[in-house]
């Protein structure tokens, strides 16, 4: 809609009524408008999250192998053999062909065995912690500038 056309009644006034022109610079110029307005807009971060893998944690055991002595006392029989002389006295025995005394003879011997024993145990678990990053990004946002020109009479309201 025009400005004849709004003086001579043809249309109904259009309260966002516009008409943009573009100058050479790129920029845009409004050439009449009764009521006008901009848009103002800005940016704001888009903030996402994900999880990526940072590492990992193997838990296994080694067997280690160590050589330990152990001192065990043990004994054993020893056969004391002990002559005397005695001094000839009369029996009534008579020789014999043979006589033949056993006498056992014993001794410790150590019988070395293992067995296993637990003696400790290792756990593993993850749990998750709470940090704050901070991030930096610059962010672009559209203001109103004002400018009159002449005797403009200006009443900003908000």
């Amino acid at each position: 809609m025009g400005f004849f056309d709004y003086l001579f009644g043809e249309d109904k006034p259009n309260m966002e009524t516009r008409k943009g022109v573009r100058k050479s610079d790129g920029t845009a110029d409004t050439e009449f408008a009764e009521d006008a307005h901009l848009e103002l807009r800005e940016e704001e971060l888009d903030i996402d999250k994900h999880r990526v893998k940072t590492g990992d944690v193997t838990l296994h055991k080694d067997i280690v192998e160590e050589e330990q002595s152990v001192n065990v006392p043990v004994s054993h029989d020893q056969v004391v053999i002990e002559q005397r002389a005695v001094d000839h006295e009369p029996t009534d025995e008579p020789i014999t062909e043979e006589e033949t005394v056993n006498i056992p003879v014993t001794s410790e011997e150590i019988d070395v065995g293992k067995h296993t024993v637990i003696t400790g145990e290792v756990s593993a678990h993850k749990r998750s912690v709470q940090e704050t990053e901070q991030v930096h990004d610059v962010l672009r946002k559209e203001v109103a500038d004002i400018e009159s020109h002449g005797n403009a009479d200006i009443i900003k309201e908000d």
